[in-house]
């Protein structure tokens, strides 16, 4: 069952940030874009490197209104011990979230159950708290944060400007479309 345009399910969970430990809910999701970037386990291999590049757009994000969350099955505790001990994820300036429990793995329907780990998934969710884009990948194939961006800015394009969507490869300031009956089998 699809996820789009779903609001994100009630959960709590505790995260580390910037030195502290906080708290986290579905709550944070509102008001604001919010990414939402799932991986399979801290200490690993792939894993650290599609951080890190999320960290390199962070800024970006940052100035399109967004906020970033990371989320694994581990706890809180260990990413702070990861973000003490790695050089790639010392970096990191988002919301790491534990998720020991899978509670939220399993609402984002993103939870390995064999292995008790998240499956690689990225989502993007509007102010309202609903869930706009979903991104899976396989353990071994990573993500490119550059084109959380882009989807962030389409997304927000969309939000913005009822009656028009984007085609494919669309890149800000570049034209939309106003579905009608006009274009039907014209494109």
């Amino acid at each position: 069952m699809s996820l789009i345009g779903k609001e994100v399910a009630p959960f709590s969970a505790k995260a580390y940030h910037n030195g502290e430990f906080i708290d986290v809910s579905e709550q944070n999701f509102k008001g604001k874009w919010s990414v939402v970037c799932f991986y399979p386990a801290d200490f690993t291999f792939v894993c650290p490197t599609e951080l890190e590049d999320l960290q390199n757009e962070y800024a970006t994000l940052k100035d399109l209104g967004v906020e970033v969350y990371s989320v694994s099955t581990d706890t809180h505790f260990t990413h702070k011990a990861w973000h003490d001990h790695s050089e790639a994820i010392s970096k990191i300036e988002y919301v790491m979230i534990g998720d020991p429990s899978q509670k939220i793995s399993r609402i984002f329907d993103v939870l390995n159950e064999e292995e008790g780990l998240a499956d690689r998934g990225t989502f993007i969710i509007d102010p309202d708290g609903v869930i706009q884009t979903v991104e899976i990948n396989a353990g071994g194939i990573g993500r490119d944060a550059s084109t959380v961006v882009n989807k962030i800015k389409a997304a927000q394009y969309v939000r913005n400007n009822p009656g028009e969507v984007c085609p494919a490869k669309w890149q800000e300031g570049s034209a939309t479309l106003k579905p009608s009956l006009d274009l039907v089998g014209k494109i």
